[in-house]
């Protein structure tokens, strides 16, 4: 039987994850996943049902859960996108209500994106299946992101020890940063560079973190004076649905855009990085770039992310 992670059967922080059950735990049976998945499938969690709850509009996220959940045998017996508009909060249903209800139709998990910050742990507080946070609302957390990127970096650089990153634009309102950091400071001579506009910036609570943990960080306000030292570019975009202060300023000016000058920095055998959605942080011919790995390897990790984590959650014995 696999080890349980902290606050087993809930996942809502990147710092749940001990370095023991990422290497013992997590990463082999996302590699068990990726052989169900090139098979087409199983049965593994046959009569399983998930509920997919997102109060934001989400593509990759809710796609790959559901994928996820259906390449396992599962069922995804309600999903919503946008419910904030679109379910009974529309009319100011608790969200606590909301979470009690769907507990009574007994899934076996719930996939929660709440549009307020610290979501998820308000629904697992009064959740008696489990629930996975599918992304907070800023300054928040979207663990099951961070943990599909430490895959990415994982299977390509093939070491998470002694990477150093560059983790460039909105750090301010960013999640997926925030999860990957935590994540990444659970490991040995790891080095960050913060790269954004002063307004922006990584928040203090993450700062402090690596520091305890011996993280080595700088702040920076230019790419291009880091891009030829990373082993990783870790791009975002601007998070103007959370008020972002991002100067465009600057983004015009080039500080944070990943393009030909960037590809023409980096080491050889780097990789580009990307949550997404993206808009224009990256430039169109940098996705033809073999190193650019946003649209190919991040994505599959994806699913055998959340695949690993639902066949644990729900159905750990198995």
């Amino acid at each position: 039987m696999l080890k349980k992670f902290d606050g087993w059967p809930h996942v809502i922080y990147a710092q749940q994850f001990s370095r023991e059950w990422l290497e013992q735990g997590f990463f082999p049976l996302t590699d068990e996943m990726e052989k169900i998945f090139e098979a087409g499938g199983c049965d593994i969690l046959k009569n399983k049902r998930m509920i997919s709850f997102f109060y934001e509009p989400s593509t990759r996220t809710r796609a790959s859960f559901e994928f996820a959940m259906d390449y396992l045998g599962g069922r995804v017996v309600f999903s919503t996108e946008n419910a904030r508009e679109f379910s009974s909060a529309k009319k100011g249903e608790i969200f606590t209500d909301t979470v009690k209800v769907l507990n009574r139709y007994r899934p076996d998990a719930v996939a929660v994106r709440y549009d307020q910050e610290i979501g998820a742990e308000i629904a697992a507080r009064v959740s008696q299946v489990p629930i996975i946070n599918a992304g907070d609302r800023h300054p928040g957390q979207h663990p099951t992101q961070g943990l599909l990127d430490l895959r990415t970096i994982l299977k390509l650089l093939s070491r998470i020890d002694g990477v150093s990153i560059a983790m460039v634009g909105d750090l301010t309102n960013g999640r997926t940063v925030r999860s990957l950091s935590y994540l990444l400071g659970k490991f040995s001579n790891v080095k960050i560079y913060f790269v954004s506009p002063e307004t922006v910036k990584m928040k203090e609570d993450v700062k402090d973190y690596l520091r305890r943990h011996g993280i080595w960080f700088t702040e920076l306000t230019d790419l291009r004076d880091v891009a030829s030292l990373v082993d990783v570019i870790y791009q975002t975009r601007t998070q103007k649905e959370c008020g972002s202060s991002f100067d465009r300023k600057d983004h015009n000016l080039g500080y944070f855009i990943v393009d030909k000058t960037i590809l023409n920095l980096m080491k050889r055998d780097a990789i580009i990085m990307h949550p997404l959605p993206k808009v224009d942080e990256i430039t169109p011919e940098v996705d033809e770039d073999p190193r650019a790995v946003y649209l190919t390897h991040q994505i599959d990790s994806g699913l055998f992310t959340r695949m690993a984590l639902l066949k644990m959650i729900v159905s750990p014995d198995k």
